[in-house]
């Protein structure tokens, strides 16, 4: 796979630079799509001031489950397969999990309560771009109101993430997962 766009190459600017070392753990290189990014270092900006990876109202494996859901509904696999790599094993998905957050359904066995109702949230906001008032509801059993915008903002970048990467054409990082098949 041939990237459409060519990826900026260091030295990157000072306040790219320091976000990138943020955000890569160390001895990780800087990922295609955030070096992609950094060919403008104004979008450079918007993008990861609009990011959500810090500490907020979410544990990690809720994070993540958002994310890697968000990102196989919208056939993300550079995005999707960078979070299976690098989190999947520090938040806990096996392996039937890993395959059902591509192909399952928020139903399927392998899900807690709480996971289904994060499952059913991404899977309606991808389809509808909204919540019922049940689905809403039972989101509020789980969540205070700023966790849930949090997910809410979280499902949404995620699904710009995804359509950056699909267009952008990405090849996967090295260490990257794939699909399963």
């Amino acid at each position: 796979m041939t990237a459409r766009i060519e990826a900026a190459k260091p030295p990157y600017p000072p306040e790219i630079q320091d976000w990138l070392s943020k955000v890569m753990p160390p001895g990780v290189p800087p990922l295609r799509l955030f070096t992609t990014l950094a060919r403008d270092p104004r979008l450079f900006g918007k993008f990861f001031s609009g990011g959500l990876l810090d500490r907020g109202h979410l544990t990690l494996r809720q994070r993540e489950l958002v994310i890697a859901r968000t990102t196989a509904l919208c056939r993300s696999e550079y995005e999707w397969g960078v979070h299976i790599a690098l989190f999947a094993q520090k938040v806990g998905f096996d392996s039937t999990q890993i395959r059902a957050l591509v192909y399952g359904t928020p139903e399927d066995a392998c899900w807690s309560d709480s996971d289904t109702r994060l499952l059913a949230m991404c899977d309606a906001l991808h389809h509808t771009s909204t919540l019922t008032e049940e689905q809403w509801n039972s989101l509020r059993s789980d969540f205070s109101e700023e966790a849930i915008i949090e997910l809410l903002l979280l499902a949404g970048f995620y699904r710009t993430v995804s359509y950056l990467t699909n267009a952008f054409n990405l090849p996967s990082e090295i260490y990257s997962a794939s699909f399963p098949t």
